[in-house]
């Protein structure tokens, strides 16, 4: 078990804590969803309540180590000072004189913001900036990671670093909160367990479908992911996304799906799209031309049924085109199904299913929304993430 939070002593201390402040902005620099942000709040506030002052850092977006003031933490900051209601200042860099003066003289209950950390090239390949990590490291008494959705990256703020603060370097509430959620998954879910897989690639989604096999009872397959399944039974899938280096490993996976007894649900029929024509609900072969774009209403209303006899599911991915309404329709109706699935625990790894269920407003009837698509995927599929390793292991 590593570090907690609230077995770090943090008063009087510097707190360096990492979190994930990469919210989707607006064209005029505005956040349009701050829940990155309302996440971290819990160690925000502890941090700051027990008396200690608190550095933050995260990246936003992609600068590629340059400086870009679209990327800008400033608008998080804002956003931050009027959540706490306390002045949250905004340092000019991540590292130099300047913002070791800003640490240095941080009083107890005080908050300073780091600017993006991706301005250099170091965080995301530290070897090329070999003083970066410890430019960041002597700014704190003591090292926090709260930042799941980065967990899976073995950048400098979130896996080197942590060497710096030996015995020191905690998890923070998010991270423990999401461990809680997804460890029981790998360990002992309450069975019959149940697994939703969308997205576009077989392969991206192949580690963690094979990992969870040997625990699942039934297997959901949406989205992109569905035509290389049906392609691998001979069903026709006309012009529908599908990679042919997916096609084995689609067969591997039916394969072992009828080996350990998994019950294998692929889509009952599809909406696809042609050129010219409108769009249609095919429920065998889909003609050449026409590209399958989302589940149709027959696979909703089927596998609906299925859900209530879980005690645990596990949703990753949308199961349609999500992005381009009317494609939508079926990730809308597995959100709503889902959300009507009392006692039973629902876990959501990330992402644009997390987007259709916050859209309708269903996220209290879920048992957990995950922070980190990714990170919730890798998780899954090798039980450990670089992140989360590098932190100190408790005190027994």
């Amino acid at each position: 078990m590593k570090l907690r939070l609230s077995q770090l002593p943090v008063r009087n201390q510097r707190v360096l804590m990492r979190v994930d402040f990469n919210v989707p902005l607006k064209d005029d620099g505005s956040i349009l969803d701050d829940s990155r942000i309302l996440g971290a709040l819990p160690s925000i506030r502890y941090v700051l309540e027990q008396g200690g002052s608190l550095i933050l850092m995260s990246h936003l977006g992609r600068p590629k180590g340059a400086i870009d003031p679209k990327a800008t933490l400033s608008p998080c900051a804002e956003r931050l000072s009027a959540l706490l209601q306390r002045p949250v200042i905004m340092a000019p860099d991540c590292v130099g004189e300047a913002v070791d003066s800003l640490a240095q003289h941080l009083k107890s209950g005080s908050v300073l913001m780091l600017e993006n950390l991706r301005f250099h090239v170091g965080e995301e390949e530290p070897a090329k900036e070999p003083g970066f990590v410890e430019g960041l490291a002597r700014l704190g008494d003591v090292y926090v990671n709260d930042a799941f959705g980065t967990a899976h990256r073995a950048h400098a703020s979130t896996a080197l670093i942590a060497r710096f603060f030996p015995n020191k370097a905690a998890m923070g509430f998010l991270i423990e909160k999401e461990l809680a959620n997804l460890e029981p998954l790998l360990k002992n879910p309450k069975r019959p367990f149940y697994a939703i897989i969308g997205g576009a690639k077989v392969a991206s989604k192949a580690g963690i479908v094979k990992n969870l096999l040997g625990k699942l009872d039934a297997l959901f397959i949406g989205g992109g992911m569905a035509f290389p399944f049906m392609a691998a039974q001979k069903i026709s899938i006309g012009r529908s996304l599908c990679l042919e280096t997916d096609i084995p490993i689609a067969k591997d996976i039916i394969e072992k799906a009828q080996q350990k007894g998994v019950q294998l649900h692929l889509p009952l029929d599809i909406v696809a799209k042609s050129e010219g024509a409108p769009n249609t609900v095919f429920t065998s072969d889909l003609p050449a031309g026409w590209a399958g774009m989302d589940i149709g209403p027959k696979t909703v209303q089927a596998w609906k049924k299925e859900f209530h006899n879980a005690a645990t599911i596990y949703w990753n991915g949308p199961v349609g085109v999500y992005e381009q309404p009317p494609f939508d329709q079926g990730t809308l109706g597995i959100a709503t199904a889902l959300a009507k699935c009392s006692g039973i625990h629902t876990i959501v790894g990330g992402g644009d299913s997390i987007a259709a269920i916050q859209q309708m407003g269903l996220a209290p009837y879920f048992t957990h929304l995950s922070t980190g698509g990714g990170a919730s995927l890798e998780f899954l599929e090798y039980g450990h993430l670089p992140g989360i390793d590098a932190l100190s292991d408790a005190v027994s």
